[in-house]
């Protein structure tokens, strides 16, 4: 195959490009910045349209990365490591909702602060989210992780980390690329409801997350990333993780180290080779870039016959605590506790008599019905529980503001109409720069803004977006013609089923705003100013 000369973001471009994405996203940040503007100049990117337009912030191109996974394509996010503070939200609960296409987060570190405010480590945000995680100690590693991490991602769907640093992102090597992969086909999830983060989905998704901890324990032991280098001089072994490896060696003629060496590539970190290294040698030296975060971890692993928790077993790993966990980790004997009366049954939420969300959802169904399910991208708030029945309307609760972005990643992956459903406070709250950068790239999404004047789901609250909404959204840029203002009643039912399917239509960003007070706080500060007035 072709060799080229590449920087280290470029071979992190190359082998997302070799490997299949279809769509880059990113924020412009030292020294992750050439990442993307590999891609954004490619010949190949440009003839197979593959998405590699700016995001306006790091949290925006995380959630458009989702998105377009969601969609079932690949699809990058790249930022510096300060900027995964700011896309921390979308990032974590990544995790939990997990991928369908090949998902990978690619952060540039610096340490030394050659360009930054702080040396944070990122693979503390990795084993934070319980994800697996690449760090090459070459452009050539570079290339072949970003390569294989779609796959990876697909495998375990679950979302990738990928972590390098400034040394590398910035000096230059021959990198010998592989057979390039074709892009994958818009493909929808299995389980309609996987990237719905309501609390019993997402309690359920995270014991998912749990237990195949030890499955990605198994294929980082057989990495080809990492490798354990045997020698004969025991009294000591070097655990070396990333660029530092190239350190290590560079202090030995002909590369040859007498002590064993573990070469780490891939995380999570491998037990059996470190167990090994333990038994055998007298002592350790560890040569990370960054944080202690392997040494720190040396503890959980080594003295697990000792040290009972959650990580033993001893006390579940997920939930709170209660006296009947405590008593049986201790040994002592469960305290009784009284039995739920068979004849109580669980209610679910649902929406309040009069809602109307109740009439937006039965609208949007209709409009929709031509064009299948799978379409409709939501926000965090009351509206949620349009995704469950009798509605079932809609695909997923991420973060703040993910509604925007994912919508926008998933019509970026030819899911086209796609449509995001956001309430007025979350809109104003982080969807506004979401709506920026559909409004940039004129991307066909339906934004439907459920504008009940309120923050109604924390109780009431008053909204920033309050007789706001329509000159924002005019003033990010949306057309006025595709600014529409409903009232969502029964009565009005036809009239919006009619407009929503002629924004639906449209090819590039229309905002739909349905505004109707909520009636349970409307009701509640009507009560007020009356009680005021005597």
């Amino acid at each position: 195959m072709q060799k080229l000369l590449l920087l280290g973001d470029e071979a992190v471009a190359q082998g997302a490009l070799d490997g299949g994405m279809s769509g880059i996203y990113a924020y412009p940040g030292t020294p992750s910045t050439e990442i993307t503007e590999y891609v954004q100049e490619n010949k190949y990117a440009k003839e197979k349209g593959i998405h590699r337009d700016w995001s306006a912030n790091e949290k925006t191109a995380v959630e458009s990365a989702i998105g377009m996974s969601y969609a079932g394509k690949r699809a990058m996010a790249c930022m510096k490591h300060v900027g995964l503070n700011v896309a921390a939200d979308a990032f974590v609960n990544s995790a939990i909702t997990g991928a369908n296409g090949g998902l990978v987060i690619t952060v540039a570190d610096d340490p030394s602060m050659h360009s930054s405010q702080n040396e944070q480590d990122s693979r503390f945000f990795g084993q934070f989210a319980q994800i697996p995680m690449f760090e090459p100690c070459d452009q050539q590693e570079a290339y072949d992780m970003a390569y294989k991490s779609f796959e990876l991602s697909e495998k375990f769907r679950l979302p990738i980390l990928m972590r390098i640093v400034t040394r590398l992102a910035h000096s230059r090597a021959g990198v010998e690329r592989k057979e390039q992969k074709q892009q994958n086909e818009v493909k929808l999830p299995s389980d309609p409801r996987q990237f719905v983060l309501l609390p019993s989905i997402a309690k359920q998704s995270y014991k998912n997350l749990i237990s195949i901890q030890d499955k990605l324990i198994h294929d980082s032991e057989n990495s080809e990333f990492n490798k354990y280098i045997d020698a004969n001089d025991k009294k000591l072994g070097i655990i070396v993780s990333g660029i530092a490896y190239n350190y290590l060696m560079e202090n030995f003629e002909d590369r040859n180290v007498p002590h064993p060496v573990l070469k780490i590539g891939q995380y999570p970190l491998p037990k059996a080779h470190i167990e090994k290294m333990f038994k055998e040698c007298d002592k350790i030296v560890i040569l990370e870039e960054g944080y202690p975060i392997i040494e720190d971890q040396l503890a959980g692993f080594l003295c697990n016959e000792k040290i009972l928790g959650r990580r033993s077993g001893t006390v579940p790993r997920d939930g709170e605590l209660n006296p009947n966990i405590v008593a049986k980790a201790l040994g002592l004997k469960q305290p009784e506790l009284n039995a739920l009366p068979e004849n109580i049954k669980g209610r679910p939420p649902q929406f309040c008599d009069g809602c109307g969300h109740i009439d937006m959802y039965n609208a949007l169904n209709e409009a929709l019905s031509e064009y299948g399910t799978g379409r409709v991208l939501s926000d965090i708030g009351c509206y949620t529980m349009g995704a469950l029945p009798p509605f079932s309307a809609i695909n997923s609760c991420v973060d703040m503001g993910a509604s925007i972005t994912m919508a926008k990643g998933a019509a970026d992956a030819g899911l086209v109409p796609s449509v995001a459903v956001i309430g007025d406070s979350t809109f104003t709250h982080s969807g506004m720069t979401g709506l920026l950068d559909a409004v940039i790239e004129n991307t066909p999404i339906v934004v439907c803004i459920a504008d009940n004047s309120f923050t109604a789901m924390t109780g009431g609250q008053k909204s920033h977006a309050e007789d706001k909404i329509d000159n924002i959204v005019k003033g990010i840029g949306v057309p006025p013609e595709h600014i529409r203002v409903l009232n969502p009643m029964k009565k009005h039912h036809e009239e919006m089923v009619n407009v929503l399917k002629e924004e639906l239509a449209y090819k590039g960003v229309s905002v739909v705003i349905f505004r109707r007070v909520c009636i349970t706080h409307y009701a509640s500060m009507m009560k007020k100013k009356r009680a005021e007035k005597k």
